[in-house]
């Protein structure tokens, strides 16, 4: 993998790594030819701080479920707001690693770099694993936008420090964007275009809804487990 630094960082030191990690993202535009493509999740059980990330892959373009990875890790790094990528990567990382066939492209729930020191998850993952990413996120993390008009398929260019570091894009009729931003080995129009391509009927791209019922499946069982030996003998 291209990231080999050490993930026990405090928060100031973690910060400084991502002023450092930023200058190595690449943007351009992602592949126009791919054969597989990735998403990428987590799910937290705060009760017995474990969390769970899972990698699933798809046939591109057509979406057809190829393979699932997951892996279950403690909660080792702080909750801040921006320093998401210190608690979830290694997690990811551990689940693509337990892939069989390698995707060619990455989709991830969280920030590329639309954020303050432009290096989300997305980003982060991008970099240690030398593959495209784009994040897709549910919240806008950083930057300012034009008002949004909410019909499925409109979008705005979301601006950062004078510079345009994404699109709040609206995915569904009269319901709320999501906020789209190259990761890695991407730019913000391919990131746009490939987020329309997997689009279904529901808010979330259905690649990342996938990953995040899988996730969310796993993360019950995890916490149905740990009531079971939490149980009195």
């Amino acid at each position: 993998m291209a990231c080999s630094h050490p993930w026990n960082l405090s928060p100031q030191e973690a910060v400084s790594l991502q002023r450092t990690l930023c200058e190595r993202v690449i943007l351009q535009p992602l592949p126009d030819h791919f054969e597989v493509l990735g998403a990428a999740d987590a799910g937290y059980v705060p009760s017995i701080r474990k969390m769970v990330a899972v990698m699933v892959t798809f046939q591109w373009p057509g979406l057809t479920l190829l393979e699932t990875a997951q892996s279950t890790f403690p909660i080792e790094f702080p909750y801040i707001p921006g320093l998401l990528s210190f608690r979830e990567v290694p997690p990811l990382l551990k689940a693509f690693e337990a892939l069989e066939r390698k995707p060619d492209v990455i989709l991830c729930d969280g920030q590329g770099i639309a954020h303050p020191r432009k290096l989300g998850l997305a980003s982060h993952l991008g970099i240690c694993l030398n593959l495209p990413t784009v994040g897709c996120a549910k919240k806008k993390l950083c930057g300012d936008h034009r008002t949004l008009s909410l019909v499925r398929g409109q979008h705005e260019p979301l601006m950062f420090q004078d510079a345009m570091v994404g699109y709040i894009f609206c995915s569904r009729t009269r319901v709320k964007p999501i906020y789209i931003s190259p990761g890695h080995k991407a730019d913000a129009e391919s990131a746009l275009q490939l987020v329309r391509r997997c689009l279904g009927t529901f808010r979330i791209p259905e690649p990342l809804r996938r990953a995040h019922h899988l996730a969310t499946q796993l993360r019950g069982q995890l916490a149905a487990q740990g009531r079971v030996t939490c149980l009195p003998s």
